[in-house]
């Protein structure tokens, strides 16, 4: 779910023109966030009641018992990414959310006996329960589908010649940056998240916490932006035209 939903956001925030998939998106996570705001309040049990019943064992058990669920921060985290950066490092930067975020998690379960691989506390508190495996598989995992989607980029480039003076170990190295940066921004969110407490200066507060459905689009796209200008890219981040069905 995790992947096809990140493909599906990918896919039209590079198919859709921004002027309405930007106003979509708001709408979307402005929705969501309503529903997660009522959802605990006295009138409105129903909707709690109504997203179990659509989501079932998708829902954590944190997600059921208080906390938003991961959907209000998925949606913001592709909002705020799109808006922030050039289409085709936002588009990236959403795939990295696809995958980096589900295989790095997998390896980090898969890998949890391995004493030496585990961070502990993390670093005040950042990676906290996290694991250097998970983050080296999310960042592998990654790698196909970037060299796939950038050696499509650079094929159909207008400015062809020097698209081709870019050699493959360049672009390989561009998708494994890329993976790390993905990898990273969910390797620093701590387990269990920080979680704003439930009131400042006496005022009642949201229950917000830092999730990583929405550090690793916005970390993944910034990264990408600066990754093509360390690499020398010839073409502007802005002008980098992905395929039009992105893997095809």
């Amino acid at each position: 779910m995790h992947f096809a939903y990140g493909m599906f956001f990918a896919s039209l925030n590079h198919l859709v023109p921004r002027r309405f998939f930007l106003p979509g998106m708001v709408t979307i996570s402005g929705m969501s966030l309503a529903v997660e705001l009522l959802r605990y309040r006295k009138g409105y049990e129903w909707l709690n009641k109504l997203m179990y019943t659509i989501l079932g064992k998708a829902l954590r058990k944190n997600e059921m018992d208080g906390k938003f669920t991961g959907s209000f921060y998925y949606f913001s985290g592709v909002t705020l990414t799109s808006y922030l950066f050039p289409n085709p490092c936002a588009t990236l930067g959403i795939c990295q959310l696809a995958v980096a975020d589900p295989t790095a998690s997998y390896f980090g379960r898969a890998t949890r006996h391995v004493y030496w691989s585990r961070i502990g506390n993390g670093f005040f508190g950042l990676g906290r329960n996290k694991g250097i495996l998970g983050f080296l598989g999310g960042a592998v995992c990654c790698v196909p589908l970037n060299y796939r989607l950038l050696s499509l980029a650079l094929a159909r480039s207008s400015a062809n010649v020097a698209a081709q003076t870019i050699a493959k170990p360049t672009v390989l190295a561009i998708s494994l940056a890329l993976g790390m940066a993905g990898a990273f921004a969910d390797l620093i969110v701590p387990t269990p998240a920080l979680t704003l407490p439930k009131t400042v200066c006496g005022v009642n507060v949201p229950p917000f916490h830092l999730d990583d459905n929405i550090v690793v689009p916005i970390l993944s796209g910034w990264a990408c932006v600066h990754i093509f200008r360390l690499a020398g890219f010839p073409i502007p981040p802005a002008e980098l035209s992905l395929a039009k069905y992105l893997v095809v």
